[in-house]
């Protein structure tokens, strides 16, 4: 199944977030992973995802940046060096998740 074709069922928002977080799942992340050229999902960048899926279930809403480092214990460069350029509104798109509220 190429990655377009895992994505066809899946609701997004108009900004591009997934409208219903338990249409995720691995495939899907690894799909929108792709659209925002990060080829292959390393077990550093699951256990970020992992960390702000567990992390939106308790508070409601994506993580900020600050939440996600201190939570992973990776320094910002890290996540950066991750998901370039946007940390965190990437890793809540990859993860399923609403734009977190600190991004405009």
């Amino acid at each position: 199944m190429t990655k377009s074709a895992i994505l066809e069922n899946v609701s997004f928002n108009a900004e591009g977030y997934m409208s219903n977080p338990d249409e995720w799942n691995k495939e899907v992340a690894e799909a929108l992973a792709g659209e925002e050229g990060i080829l292959k999902l390393t077990p550093a960048h699951w256990k970020v995802l992992e960390f702000c899926r567990e992390s939106a279930k308790e508070t409601g809403m994506s993580p900020m940046l600050r939440v996600i480092t201190h939570g992973t214990g990776m320094s910002p460069k890290e996540v950066f060096d991750l998901f370039p350029k946007s940390p965190s509104k990437k890793v809540a798109r990859i993860a399923g998740l609403n734009k977190p509220p600190e991004c405009i």
